[in-house]
């Protein structure tokens, strides 16, 4: 399977087999967050920087940037929101974009913002919406999400969205768009809702990885929607994701469960070279004042005879 390349100026993301589980921020986003959508339609960009920077100190790869404001006014609302939004972020963090948005003119806008070499999250496969947004990720040469629905909605059945999914290939490709920068989304249902939704979407997971070659990512925290305890679902499930040959997800890294867990699951499916990252991670802190090392303590003085 190939390696999806994610650049800023300043970094290269690697998404592929074999590489650690890439961790794409989902924090910069308005929808549910009513004080963030107030802020950001005002022009206050202060919570979305500060959302960066902890996002990226907490150990996400690629951040998503989301000016998604649910106005009756979105075309012409959004575009702008969406550049300010990803000029901030550019301003105090250097890992690559993923530029999230519905509305066409905000995709727009965004990829002509972003700096490297970005994502697109996303197109579907409905007709209209692999015509509207394929080429505009061609012309960009940017990466982009597939989400594996369409016209007929969200199937249960996982052949049946994975035939979605290999429509959209088949037409980014005649964009010109390669698999290796099409990130496969086989949708995380909600386990409370549909029964078996993690199972499914393993199972698309590694029909992807055999028959088309692309990564796989997903909106992780769907999963455990409407369910109590979501911090130990939402881990569990990645870390489940990641044996199945997840590659990356869109995830909150500022949850330390999380976080432990693709941790955990790289270093167990050999994606930590040594296991360094996960016992760098569990080292224990040097007590304060103490320069690590232990002393050897003093001898006493014989006595004179």
């Amino acid at each position: 399977m190939a390696e999806t390349i994610i650049k800023s100026p300043t970094k290269t993301v690697v998404i592929g087999p074999g590489h650690p589980f890439v961790v794409i921020g989902e924090r910069i986003n308005p929808t549910g967050r009513k004080k963030l959508a107030a802020e950001m339609l005002a022009g206050d960009f202060s919570r979305v920087v500060s959302d960066a920077i902890a996002q990226v100190k907490a150990g996400a790869h690629i951040l998503d940037i989301n000016a998604g404001m649910g106005v009756a006014n979105a075309n012409e609302v959004e575009p702008e929101i969406m550049v300010e939004a990803i000029k901030q972020v550019q301003a105090v963090v250097d890992v690559p974009i993923c530029i999230d948005s519905s509305v066409i003119p905000a995709l727009k806008a965004g990829l002509e913002a972003a700096w490297g070499k970005p994502i697109v999250n996303s197109v579907t496969g409905e007709e209209s919406h692999m015509e509207a947004i394929l080429p505009l990720v061609a012309e960009r040469g940017a990466a982009v999400i597939a989400i594996t629905n369409d016209e007929n909605g969200i199937s249960y059945d996982a052949k049946e969205r994975f035939a979605v999914a290999k429509k959209i290939v088949k037409r980014a490709e005649s964009y010109g768009i390669p698999p290796e920068d099409i990130l496969i989304d086989p949708l995380a249902m909600p386990a409370g809702a549909v029964p078996g939704s993690a199972k499914t979407m393993f199972e698309i997971v590694r029909m992807v990885n055999e028959e088309l070659g692309c990564n796989t990512t997903c909106g992780a925290s769907n999963i455990s929607f409407g369910l109590p305890n979501r911090k130990v679902l939402n881990s569990t499930f990645i870390a489940m994701a990641i044996a199945a040959g997840m590659t990356s997800a869109i995830t909150n890294p500022l949850t330390e469960e999380i976080m432990l867990a693709i941790k955990a699951a790289d270093a167990l499916m050999g994606h930590d070279e040594n296991c360094a990252t996960w016992i760098m991670a569990n080292r224990p802190a040097t007590p304060q004042g103490e320069s690590g090392a232990r002393r050897r303590p003093r001898r006493r003085p014989r006595p004179q005879s």
